[in-house]
């Protein structure tokens, strides 16, 4: 009877291990520790020209407002361009917008390293597109006055210029929640705001107080997918 009790502890115990490591390695995806690589949970998915395309200045050639030399991609427009599209009524732009992994669910991250010179400010360098009415982004990281801010409060990172950074976006569609860090270091976890679609897009797109250029670099660029979903 003894050892019958005490096998029936032994089987329930090692259910409750199991379990709670199942559990433990779920959550690595989202809360990392110091030594946890920021994609744990994550796989990144195939990237090239492709999987994205340049939203610029409808009245000027590709060449004119984007490059790709040396594995960096340069985005640069002026407050006195045109808008992407001949029916847009947005500010100007030169961005690199995904296409291909849209997504409605699920979890997903986007990382790549990122520059932005000095005097470039009132812009969105990178934004998580899409958003329930009246909202069109659920993220905007902007840059004004050289410091890196989600949408125009609270500032992230107070100078941003000139100097390569590593940033990760994390968005956890089900949870409503996006996640910001900035060289490893979580900067803020926000709500979602909705939306059945949403893409990453990135480079500068003019806000308010837009200086007269502006400019974004960026490089090792990887989308991710978080496992399972």
């Amino acid at each position: 009877m003894a050892h019958s009790f005490h096998s029936l502890a032994f089987f329930c115990s090692s259910i409750l291990i199991f379990k709670l490591i199942n559990l433990h390695q779920s959550a690595l995806a989202w809360s990392w520790g110091p030594d946890v690589p920021l994609t744990q949970g994550f796989v990144s998915l195939p990237f090239n020209r492709s999987y994205y395309h340049i939203q610029k200045p409808y009245d000027v050639p590709e060449y004119q407002r984007y490059c790709f030399i040396d594995g960096v991609h340069t985005c640069w427009v002026y407050s006195t361009d045109k808008p992407h599209t001949t029916t847009s009524q947005t500010p100007p732009r030169t961005e690199i917008a995904i296409q291909g992994y849209n997504y409605s669910s699920g979890g997903w991250e986007f990382e790549a390293y990122g520059y932005v010179p000095k005097g470039t400010s009132g812009v969105c360098i990178m934004q998580v597109f899409g958003a329930s009415a009246p909202y069109a982004t659920t993220l905007m990281l902007r840059v004004d006055n050289g410091s890196l801010t989600y949408y125009t409060a609270p500032v992230l990172v107070p100078n941003i210029y000139d100097k390569w950074f590593k940033l990760n976006v994390v968005h956890d569609v089900d949870a409503a929640k996006v996640r910001v860090y900035i060289d490893g270091c979580l900067k803020i976890e926000a709500d979602g705001r909705g939306g059945t679609s949403h893409a990453f897009k990135y480079g500068v797109y003019a806000q308010i107080n837009d200086s007269c250029y502006m400019e974004s670099r960026w490089k090792h660029i990887k989308i991710l997918r978080k496992c399972g979903r």
